[in-house]
């Protein structure tokens, strides 16, 4: 079973909001964030930081976005934020945006009064590892129940560690919607404890973690589990929200690759040369000391010898435009 949050992150439509970099589960070997985001009060709108709320709101539509995950951290040890971004994104955007809050503590029912009153729609719990299989008749059962009764959608989001049926009878007994499993995963953030814990990368993949897919021995079958591979993260979603953002601010005369990169022209030469070669106004904009224009006109011209000079340059589509590389043309 796929969520509406999980459809919308599979199309790239779904802006990820990191809310928190504080976080009061401090033992968890397995926490993937990187030094940048880990006890941190910066706010980051997909890799935009925050200034604004009007950050916020540019970044949701340079990406078209259907809809906002909310994370951290702890994005409930910082509820008067939280609940502020999820006003603002539902006053924006309407009802229809869809939003999901990543959470690795049960919070109470005040907590859910105050995110389901401020737009949230559904909530995604991680229990501690130490937890798994001695949650039935704790608080992390009740709080399945009180997060549905305040109107929220309540699920699991769990990292691929290890199988664990428990989560199976949840669903079974209606009390959580659905639950998403991680394939376990090393990152930058977390390789060295990973390693010391006895973890060890599967031959050939960056970052999956050797045996990370047995659980679906155990869990995969279920009609609500859903597992959510490294591979699709990287090469679907991060790919595909980039491929939005790309055809959102293309101009006229920018190719879109496939991997959401955006390819174009660039030369030193004065805009009145292009001008003198009846270059059509949509192939080329002038900026204060280069043109940028499509990059197989500008290709074709330097073959020619109309001009000198000039490369191809290939970058992301995000805010800092970053390049990805650049070739120069002679």
């Amino acid at each position: 079973m796929i969520s509406k949050g999980c459809e919308q992150c599979a199309k790239g439509g779904k802006m990820v909001l990191f809310v928190y970099g504080y976080c009061d589960q401090r033992d968890c070997f397995y926490c993937p964030l990187g030094e940048n985001r880990k006890n941190v009060t910066q706010v980051y709108a997909n890799e935009r930081p925050v200034e604004n709320d009007s950050d916020v709101i540019e970044e949701a539509k340079r990406m078209d976005a259907l809809g906002t995950s909310l994370t951290g951290g702890e994005p409930q040890e910082a509820m008067e934020k939280t609940c502020r971004y999820l006003r603002l994104l539902k006053e924006e955007f309407g009802a229809d945006h869809h939003t999901h809050l990543y959470t690795g503590i049960t919070g109470g029912r005040e907590n859910m009064r105050r995110l389901s009153e401020a737009g949230l729609d559904e909530i995604r719990f991680h229990p501690p590892l130490e937890l798994w299989g001695e949650m039935h008749g704790t608080e992390w059962e009740e709080i399945l129940h009180i997060a549905r009764e305040e109107g929220l959608t309540p699920a699991f989001e769990i990292p691929g560690i290890r199988a664990e049926t428990e989560f199976l009878d949840f669903l079974d007994e209606g009390a959580a919607e659905f639950c998403n499993i991680n394939q376990f995963e090393m990152s930058d953030g977390n390789y060295r404890r990973m390693q010391e814990e006895g973890y060890e990368l599967e031959e050939g993949h960056m970052s999956a973690v050797e045996g990370s897919k047995a659980i679906l021995e155990e869990m995969g079958d279920h009609p609500k589990v859903y597992f959510c591979t490294s591979v699709f993260k990287d090469a679907a979603q991060h790919r595909n929200r980039l491929k939005r953002m790309a055809r959102n601010i293309r101009r006229e005369f920018d190719e879109i690759t496939d991997d959401g990169t955006l390819v174009y022209g660039k030369t030193r030469a004065p805009e009145a040369r292009l001008r003198d070669l009846d270059v059509p106004a949509e192939f080329y904009t002038a900026k204060s000391d280069h043109v940028e224009l499509a990059w197989w006109l500008l290709e074709e011209m330097v073959e020619e010898g109309d001009l000198t000079e000039g490369e191809i340059v290939e970058q992301y589509p995000t805010y800092d435009g970053t390049v990805v590389e650049r070739t120069p043309l002679a």
